[in-house]
């Protein structure tokens, strides 16, 4: 299970909740550019929204404060990088220390969701589209980040508190 940042215990998050409104982003971290997608008002749906091009650390928290107040976000979802064993890589490190800044810059929440085969999956739908090299680098680190918030939203139930991220089994051949 990839455990969510800040949220100290299950209690604490379901003492806390979500804000009644507010949309969810989901977050594709990476060193120089960030994809992200947006729920819809009621949460259900997961939409590409932007790729953001990393600058410094103010002009970054400038646009993410931004992002929240615009948009009225109220949770991000940060894709989680793991093994295919579960365990965490040193881009779940990168992606922690990004979701802690996160939270402080924008005051919201931050919860991780595993990732696996995010980006891959991207690239093959783009592929299907026939897309040229170029449009598909536009567009991959948005998509990513909307399987990763389709996925956290398959998990949310509307109305109620956000549930512990998630993360399924080692993916292998050994039985259980």
């Amino acid at each position: 299970m990839v455990e969510s940042f800040g949220e100290e215990t299950p209690q604490s998050q379901k003492d806390s909740g979500l804000a009644a409104k507010g949309r969810i982003a989901g977050i594709d971290f990476g060193k120089s550019r960030i994809g992200i997608a947006l729920s819809d008002p009621g949460r259900v749906l997961a939409t590409p929204w932007a790729v953001y091009q990393r600058r410094n650390t103010q002009q970054d928290a400038d646009y993410f404060r931004k992002l929240v107040e615009k948009e009225e976000i109220v949770l991000f979802v940060v894709g989680l990088p793991v093994h295919c064993d579960g365990t965490e890589s040193e881009s779940s490190l990168a992606a922690r220390e990004f979701g802690k800044w996160l939270k402080d810059v924008t005051n919201r929440p931050v919860v991780f969701m595993d990732e696996r085969f995010s980006t891959q999956t991207a690239d093959i739908w783009l592929r299907s589209a026939q897309l040229s090299r170029k449009q598909r680098q536009e567009r991959l680190d948005k998509l990513s980040a909307q399987i990763i918030l389709t996925a956290y939203l398959a998990t949310y139930k509307p109305g109620g508190h956000p549930p512990q991220s998630w993360s399924p089994t080692p993916l292998d051949d050994q039985e259980s």
